[in-house]
């Protein structure tokens, strides 16, 4: 329930409470039943990772705005040509092909005028049609779908599809230490004896008495068991991760014969290792020499206080002076400094009188012990975890450790990766404790969450009450766990990163992203790709309201001037679907590039639409209304055509227009659009299949596009027109953006106008 691998004792005085979704390791009682389903601990849990969360993602929010004010746009424009279109042809000012008045009052049939009114609203709709992008959430659907099947590749399994873009916008990353940051494969890395560290090659310089006394009482005192199938096979190890751990040394670094020990060893009493005393004893009988040992081994504290006598490396028993005690208590504390956890053995020699004449009934004594030895077992970093973390950090990331470990672990595991700087403590606000957090009021807690980079001895609930602050604070928050523990806050979490090999059924199913190799190294990965995803939709919108901005001011200017549209609605149909379900295919499986990941998060507040994209866009579109609107007004005088034949090169120099510009899309920053498009082959084979669509079109599709075929001239001026989008392009990107949102200028100015208009 708490996430720690070690036993918790249950008793009838200080802790009495048994949890639901807890397993009983040890022990009897009888139980009485307080509490069922939703009221248990268990229950309060799996309620907070089940309830509906209907809220939106960052891009979704954003989306439906954009599409809701190009919504509203579209149809004002509309209803103006609408409106406009009647009055001038209501009026008599519009003629007919052949020059003709189309309506004379008392002398047009009605016949004529609905034809005509149906005509102007087909005109009006569409506008509509141009102006809403129906392609955009094709695209958004494309470039998800194709992101989450590479990311599969990347050990990385998207059970969510939203959260696939949600990871691009992250500003925070909430992770968990144990089996996330650490590899939960506990080791032995120290060994002290006569308070000086023994190298790894170096066991023999410790006389080989103590060493066996060692090795009995890792042998005997262990809840653990060492198995060899064969002679040639590795040994298995079993029991918690401290006993293997343990286990794994002795046999390795001590050539331990565990079977051997045990056959000439004779085991009286055991003495369990509790949450107490937090150590464990044995006594035995030893049948070579008939004489009787006590062992004890357990936390480095609490063992040193029952011994009065240390081994040094010579075998001799050394009395345990307060200098002697003061070095090894500075052994130990600095052993949990190096995020170590440190496990001591102590021994005594007993007579068998001694034995029997115990009055209180514990055989086992735990007074007068002699020290043989401390190792430090350490819980590995995960390979790659601090280069990672940097990687994160470098990206504008915060990342804060939220563990259950005591705050020395915390802070020692904390530095290793990166994600305590020098000079970060307590006093800093750096480090807390679960509880201290929760003690916070709701105002102070908002106000110190961002200093926090450590919170350690921290219940589920205060994993998820650390996610809710910083939500409401405005940040957009990952979390990685593995246990049971991190699901409240895998839920809560905008997005929710679990590890597939250790983690929990819990676990998995809280979260929206499973990392298959259990490496946070990983979410690195997953943090590209959800840029990457982001950057691929903006280029998308880009692309599309380039499109839209340019073929709506069309139509638009060309309606209310001449009370016609030169892009009819089956040629706007083509642009629309096929240009932009192919441009979204093309823009959507883009490749994630290193740029991506030293650029600052988006967030939750950042608009979807940039200056950048601005500029590129007004740009662009500027450019092609031009070009268009001169063809339209001036086509016929300047290629010697008729009527039809000038609709056919606005339709067909606007299509490759936005072949063109969808180069320009590619990059909406850098000046290079062509950088590593012999990589995307899908790109090529679609801007190759939309020109082929548009030569049949144009040549081959007269009745139903209402085209003309054109000459070679007229298609070498189409794409000479398109073309000169790149060098445009080109010097746009020259031209500096302010970082601010241009619309937030807008915000400002009519903040002064108000004050003004108050005084």
């Amino acid at each position: 329930m708490t996430g720690e691998s070690d036993h918790v004792e249950v008793n009838r005085k200080e802790n009495p409470f048994l949890f639901s979704g807890t397993k009983v390791a040890d022990g009897y009682a009888q139980m009485l039943v307080t509490s069922v389903g939703m009221n248990t601990m268990w229950g309060e849990m799996m309620s907070s990772i089940s309830r509906d969360n209907s809220e939106q993602t960052p891009l979704q929010a954003r989306l439906n705005k954009l599409t809701s004010s190009i919504g509203k746009v579209g149809l004002a424009v509309a209803f103006l040509v609408l409106v406009v279109l009647l009055i001038r042809y209501f009026t008599g000012n519009t003629q007919d092909e052949n020059g003709n008045w189309e309506f004379i009052a008392d002398q047009t049939t009605s016949d004529d005028v609905i034809n005509s009114v149906v005509s102007i609203i087909a005109a009006a709709v569409t506008i509509v049609v141009v102006a809403i992008p129906e392609g955009l959430p094709l695209a958004v659907t494309l470039t998800l779908a194709y992101s989450m099947k590479r990311m599969m590749a990347d050990q990385a399994m998207v059970r969510k599809l939203s959260a696939c873009e949600t990871m691009g916008s992250a500003t925070t990353i909430c992770t968990d230490k144990t089996g996330t940051l650490t590899m939960n494969q506990m080791k032995v890395t120290k060994f002290w004896v006569d308070q000086e560290p023994v190298a790894e090659n170096t066991y023999s310089s410790v006389f080989k008495f103590v060493l066996d006394l060692i090795q009995d009482g890792v042998a005997l005192n262990t809840t653990g068991s060492v198995y060899r199938f064969s002679l040639g096979s590795d040994y298995e190890f079993s029991g918690s991760p401290t006993e293997k751990a343990i286990l794994s040394w002795a046999v390795s670094q001590l050539s331990m014969d565990m079977e051997g020990t045990k056959k000439s060893c004779e085991v009286i009493q055991v003495e369990a290792f509790n949450s107490q005393k937090k150590r464990s004893g044995v006594l035995i009988g030893k049948s070579l020499d008939n004489t009787f040992h006590v062992h004890w081994k357990g936390a480095a504290e609490m063992v040193l206080a029952k011994c009065s006598s240390f081994y040094d490396k010579s075998g001799r028993v050394k009395d345990l002076d307060e200098d002697d005690r003061m070095r090894f208590e500075q052994i130990i504390q600095g052993m949990a400094a190096s995020s170590l956890r440190c496990i001591t053995f102590a021994h005594k020699q007993v007579s068998e009188e001694a034995i029997k004449e115990r009055e209180d009934g514990k055989k086992i004594q735990e007074d007068g012990l002699t020290l043989l030895g401390l190792v430090g077992i350490k819980d590995p970093c995960r390979p790659g975890v601090k280069s990672a973390v940097q990687a994160c950090q470098d990206a504008g990331l915060n990342i804060k450790m939220i563990t259950g470990d005591n705050i020395f672990t915390a802070k020692a595991i904390a530095a290793e990766c990166g994600i305590l700087r020098p000079g970060d403590d307590a006093f800093s606000g750096a480090i807390v404790e679960g509880a201290e957090f929760g003690s916070y009021t709701p105002e102070e807690r908002l106000r110190r969450v961002e200093e926090i980079r450590v919170m350690a001895r921290s219940s589920p609930f205060d994993k998820l009450l650390m996610v809710q602050c910083l939500k409401q604070k405005g940040h957009v928050v990952a979390v990685t766990g593995d246990g049971t523990n991190d699901a409240p806050a895998l839920k809560e979490a905008d997005i929710g990163l679990s590890m597939g090999i250790q983690g929990t059924e819990v676990a998995k199913e809280s979260s929206d992203i499973v990392i298959l190799d259990d490496n946070f190294a990983s979410v690195v990965t997953v943090l590209r790709w959800g840029r990457c995803v982001y950057n691929n939709i903006q280029k998308f919108i880009q692309f599309q309201l380039t499109v839209n901005v340019a073929a709506l001011v069309i139509n638009f200017v060309a309606a209310v001037s001449s009370g016609d549209v030169p892009l009819t609605a089956v040629q706007l149909l083509r642009v629309n679907l096929i240009m932009d379900t192919l441009g979204a295919l093309a823009l959507a499986t883009e490749q994630p590039t290193r740029e991506l990941m030293e650029k600052p998060p988006v967030g939750r507040t950042e608009p979807l639409i940039t200056n950048v994209m601005w500029r590129n866009i007004v740009a662009q579109a500027t450019y092609q209304m031009a070009v268009l609107l001169t063809l339209q007004f001036k086509g016929e005088s300047i290629f010697g055509v008729d009527e039809a034949v000038k609709r056919t090169l606005i339709f067909n120099a606007f299509v490759l227009c936005q072949v063109f510009n969808e180069f320009n899309a590619r990059k909406l920053e850098k000046r290079n659009v062509f950088e590593g498009i012999h990589k995307n082959k899908l790109f090529l084979g679609i801007i190759f299949v939309t020109v082929v669509l548009q030569v049949v079109m144009v040549e081959f599709l007269k009745r139903f596009a209402d085209t003309e075929r054109l000459s070679w001239g007229q298609w070498g001026a189409c794409l000479g027109i398109a073309a000169m989008s790149w060098p445009i392009g080109w010097v746009v990107k020259c031209i500096p953006v302010p970082d601010r949102p241009i619309f937030s200028y807008l915000g400002l100015k009519s903040k002064k106008l108000a004050r003004k208009i108050v005084h």
